[in-house]
């Protein structure tokens, strides 16, 4: 009876709620979303929400508001995204994208594509990197590809192939960048930035730039900064600068800034970065924060965080910044099976509140008011 029953006859646990009290009610942001990762094959992925005109914190509330929905999010949250009146949750080992009302919670449907990574939004579309194969490592296997989705109807309209194991993106001037990571091919790692042409959607041109990419972000020069994993041996992590230089209509590397970098978020001119850089011989990880500017790509500080609550951090796994206070804010894995931590700093470093959050904290979206 267990095996045949229906969602409606299982425990839907219900939302907890943490006061936080820090609203924020003359701002343009109604709140943000945060989505746990969850550990792989646990089917663990959950959602978190924070409001600013309430200062309520909502863990896990994706099941209390689609009560029927089986299996709830799925398995490993990898992105999260606003475009419209929808929310955007990618689920990388459900091999879907979740979409929700961007203020309700409530579900519209889902986007069936394989071994989805990130997504991006451009003139009416939303566009998803995908491995394509599946979730193996695999010395043979296939390239990725980025597919284009209609948000209105949530139909998949096109679909370009890319690098291997392709992972973060970013839209400048009607081209497409896409840092491919060859991952799954392990020690033969991609090395390049895809160039997709928006119009006729069609790679033009593959960059090189380093090993095991992961990371794409543009500032606000419209320059991208792309991080290198490395090979975890003889080979660190990198942070690699991209531009157009005058008389090129494409961008080129410019830059190898010697530092690790795991994630970055922008506030203004400067970038806000940490790495968390595993070692295979030595069996550990490094940890470090910074900030760069990004007119000068000079790095300025060596942490962000001023007041040594870094030490309370055991694995920094995400980042974000309000876009309007400079509030940063870090998510902490902890063991990767347990409850995480969310910290918020003020833009001066020093901690302003701290809360659990599900398995694997890792991607945040700000929610702008109706």
């Amino acid at each position: 009876m267990v095996a045949t029953s229906c969602r409606e006859d299982e425990l839907v646990v219900p939302t907890e709620y943490d006061i936080i009290g820090d609203e924020k009610l003359d701002g343009s942001l109604r709140g943000f979303y945060l989505v746990n990762e969850g550990n792989m094959g646990s089917n663990k992925c959950t959602l978190d929400y924070y409001d600013y005109h309430t200062g309520l914190y909502s863990r896990n509330f994706y099941a209390e508001r689609n009560p029927n929905v089986i299996k709830e999010l799925g398995d490993v949250g990898n992105d999260i995204g606003i475009y419209g009146s929808k929310l955007y949750v990618v689920v990388n080992c459900s091999h879907k994208v979740e979409v929700l009302d961007a203020h309700s919670g409530i579900r519209h449907g889902q986007i069936d594509i394989p071994n989805c990574r990130y997504i991006r939004f451009h003139r009416g579309k939303a566009y998803v990197s995908s491995y394509v194969g599946p979730v193996l490592i695999d010395p043979n296997a296939p390239k990725g590809a980025v597919y284009e989705v209609d948000t209105l109807s949530l139909a998949v309209t096109r679909k370009v192939s890319v690098g291997y194991q392709p992972e973060e993106m970013e839209i400048v001037d009607d081209y497409m960048y896409v840092a491919n990571s060859g991952g799954y091919r392990a020690p033969n790692y991609d090395n390049t930035v895809s160039v997709i042409q928006m119009v006729d959607f069609k790679q033009v041109q593959q960059i090189p730039v380093g090993i095991n990419l992961h990371r794409l972000k543009k500032d606000r020069y419209n320059k991208l900064w792309v991080t290198s994993r490395g090979d975890y041996q003889s080979r660190p992590s990198r942070l690699y600068v991209m531009q157009k230089k005058p008389g090129f209509n494409q961008m080129v590397v410019t830059d190898t800034i010697p530092v690790a970098c795991s994630n970055m978020a922008f506030f203004g001119d400067y970038m806000y970065y940490y790495a968390t850089e595993w070692n295979n011989y030595s069996a550990t990880n490094t940890i470090t924060y910074g900030i760069i500017d990004v007119r000068t790509k000079e790095k300025i500080s060596d942490n962000f965080i001023t007041d040594g609550t870094e030490k309370d951090i055991t694995i920094p796994y995400g980042i974000a910044i309000h876009p309007e206070t400079g509030d940063i804010f870090v998510t902490d894995a902890k063991n990767y099976v347990s409850s995480g931590t969310l910290y918020c700093f003020r833009p001066d470093g020093k901690k302003k509140w701290s809360v659990r959050t599900g398995d694997i904290p890792a991607h945040i979206t700000f929610l702008k008011n109706e």
